[in-house]
């Protein structure tokens, strides 16, 4: 699958946009200003309607002695089809308790996050397949701030589905702007995002949406504090190459390897890739920041930077679900908690 974004006949345009930025796959439309969400819906073509429609079998055997004619038999109790009403496209099968959450419920679960002229940037939304998935980012106006230059932007995500699969997820992820390097949020014993179910009432996804922001307002306190603290440790080549390479460690199998000096052992790809890490962190521009050249956070931001820009993936998609929900997000966690292992004990952490 190259994109899967969804192609509006209608308008003959691709269910996509972002603000400034490059489109994806050279598709969608490129905006100069932040919209409304009344204007990003219509940009990403995502202005349609889905409703619930009774679902019936159909016997094609003869009747009345006419072979051609499909006569509806049996209506299916409690189970719904999912309609987009401009296309007449069935996105899914659901249940009687299946609630729909349209599109334009998914922008105003946004909208009551932050409120006032200064609240979130739209700046990308789409739709997938025949629209039955879609996804909208948004910026936040704050940042966190490390050291006195090093801004990190806050984004919030969004995804939906109208085909019965999943929950509504919302997601909080902070973005370096330098390089755009996703530093994710996922530190011990916290989550970054929450999931509600097509079951709730528009006041239940209200409250959730505060919820939202509370979980991303105590994340950014304390990542700004956490990385300010990481970005005054200095640690040298020899232990960030240490770090990097438990952190890359695909098994128990790998680690043991390492612990033991079998280097013998390790294979080429997961030695490429460790290689590869090393080189994002001494080479790449951002890394060459006083907060992060030669300190504990660039060696963790040398691991997120080697997942949102160097490494290969098939697709767009297979991009995002592995540094949100993937191997990515996993690697990310394990040098989050060496690190922080780091800067209580030094390099005993590695032991």
């Amino acid at each position: 699958m190259a994109h899967n974004l969804n192609f509006n006949e209608a308008t003959q345009k691709h269910s996509f946009f972002s603000v400034k930025e490059k489109a994806w796959h050279d598709l969608g439309q490129i905006i100069s200003d932040y919209p409304t969400s009344a204007e990003a819906i219509k940009h990403a073509q995502l202005d349609y309607l889905v409703e619930k429609r009774p679902l019936f079998t159909y016997d094609s055997e003869n009747h009345r002695g006419k072979t051609d004619l499909i006569i509806p038999e049996i209506e299916v109790n409690n189970f719904y089809a999912t309609v987009r009403m401009d296309t007449d496209q069935v996105l899914g099968v659901v249940g009687k308790d299946y609630h729909i959450v349209q599109n334009i419920d998914a922008f105003a679960f946004f909208d009551s996050i932050v409120g006032g002229k200064d609240g979130i940037l739209y700046e990308t939304a789409g739709a997938l397949g025949n629209g039955e998935k879609i996804f909208i980012t948004a910026k936040l106006p704050d940042y966190i701030r490390v050291g006195k230059n090093d801004l990190i932007e806050q984004y919030l995500f969004l995804t939906t589905s109208h085909d019965g699969y999943g929950s509504i997820t919302a997601a909080f992820t902070p973005v370096r702007i330098v390089c755009q390097n996703t530093l994710n949020a996922a530190m011990r014993n916290k989550s970054n995002c929450i999931k509600i179910r097509h079951t709730s009432s528009a006041t239940d996804r209200l409250k959730q949406a505060h919820e939202l922001l509370g979980i991303t307002n105590l994340l950014a306190g304390e990542m700004e504090q956490l990385f300010n603290q990481w970005a005054k440790i200095r640690i040298t080549d020899s232990e960030v190459k240490k770090l990097v390479q438990m952190a890359m460690a695909p098994n128990k199998e790998t680690l043991q390897s390492l612990q033991s000096n079998r280097v013998d052992e390790l294979s080429s790809i997961y030695n490429n890739s460790v290689s590869a890490v090393l080189d994002y962190a001494n080479s790449h521009p951002s890394q060459l920041e006083a907060t992060t050249q030669g300190t504990l956070y660039g060696a963790y931001n040398a691991v997120n930077g080697y997942f949102q820009n160097v490494r290969n993936y098939k697709d767009e998609e297979s991009k995002f679900k592995s540094i949100m929900y993937g191997t990515a997000l996993q690697r990310n966690q394990t040098a989050f908690d060496l690190c922080q292992n780091f800067f209580k004990s030094g390099v005993k952490a590695f032991n």
